[in-house]
């Protein structure tokens, strides 16, 4: 498929989709939005045919983007943003923001990225206390577990060394591979973004219009805005980034990091069922003493969730208790049994 003859077909598959996430859009300022994009998707599309020297072509529409119209149907346009964004649709940035008459709008390329930023360094926090606490309940009821079949101390620390290493390994490539993935998504969007930009400034503009216009404001005051925006050259890419595909160029992650920062909380937190026996405790004692770092280990970390939460304190560090120690016993149980049937 030539250039010119793949990007009409793109700019065709973009309206049909338009239309299909309009109609499920119960918002009727949103679902204009898209009729709009549509249109102008329909328009960029004659476009292209008309430099193809006018020649027809036939359009059927991908079995991805069938996919996507059917589920559309069950989930709604909102829940589907992330998909709908990786095929290069506009105008989603919709739903990470309130479109009610009154939104301030923004008047720089810094307000623009203002609502997308969301707390970084809180996120990462609330990475970290997760990923510490899987490695804790994991590793816990992994100790408990073989500890239960009753054999001996040096067994149990292997096993404990073992399912540290694995888990810790297997977080830390999943993670590079998610956020890898991610990154690659986002930057191709980008560099589309920047080719659109420079061959047609003026479309882009309007549609960033149209995105205002869609959250209350009216059309020439959105216009205006639009192009005052997209007019420095150098924060026209960012603006077009944030607002039109949702995205923050500033906090595209680093797989190295994100699975270094994964391997290290899920290790942290698998470490600390391991201490007696690190310490050369053996028998009854280091049990009861994993248990007893395995329990404050698990209010702890129900505190901490709570600051994500908004529960009490205490009610987060009864709940992780809960379910922690109830994942510990089972897996003590089970691992007494089969103790018992093997011999």
């Amino acid at each position: 498929m030539s250039a010119g003859l793949d990007s009409w077909y793109h700019e065709k598959e973009s309206a049909w989709l338009y239309r299909k996430v309009a109609a499920c859009e119960p918002d009727p300022h949103k679902a204009r939005l898209f009729e709009k994009l549509a249109v102008a998707a329909e328009e960029q599309a004659d476009k292209w045919q008309a430099g193809q020297g006018g020649r027809v072509f036939d359009f059927h529409p991908s079995t991805r983007a069938r996919i996507v119209a059917g589920l559309l149907k069950r989930t709604g346009p909102r829940a589907l943003r992330h998909a709908l964004a990786a095929m290069k649709l506009r105008g989603l940035s919709v739903y990470t923001a309130a479109a009610a008459p009154g939104h301030v709008m923004p008047t720089s390329v810094a307000q623009v990225g203002e609502r997308h930023r969301g707390g970084v360094s809180g996120g990462n926090l609330r990475a970290t206390v997760f990923g510490i606490n899987d490695g804790l309940v994991s590793n816990a009821a992994l100790v408990l577990g073989v500890a239960g079949a009753g054999v001996g101390s040096g067994a149990v620390l292997m096993t404990g060394v073992a399912g540290l290493l694995a888990g810790a390994l297997s977080m830390a490539a999943g993670e590079f591979v998610s956020v890898r993935s991610q990154r690659e998504m986002y930057e191709y969007q980008i560099a589309l973004e920047k080719e659109e930009l420079e061959e047609y400034p003026e479309e882009e503009a309007e549609e960033l219009a149209l995105i205002y216009n869609a959250r209350g404001l009216g059309m020439d005051e959105a216009r205006a805005m639009a192009r005052a925006l997209l007019a420095n050259p150098e924060q026209a890419l960012d603006v077009l980034a944030r607002e039109e595909l949702g995205l923050n160029p500033e906090d595209l992650g680093s797989p190295w990091g994100a699975a270094l920062s994964s391997f290290i909380a899920f290790s942290v937190g698998a470490v600390i069922p391991l201490v007696p026996f690190l310490a050369g405790a053996t028998g009854d004692p280091a049990l009861l003493t994993t248990i007893g770092l395995t329990v404050l280990s698990l209010a702890g970390i129900g505190m901490a969730i709570s600051l994500f939460t908004g529960r009490g304190a205490w009610t987060g560090a009864l709940r992780m208790v809960l379910i922690g120690g109830g994942a510990g016993l089972v897996s003590w149980l089970v691992g007494r049994l089969l103790g018992v049937a093997i011999g």
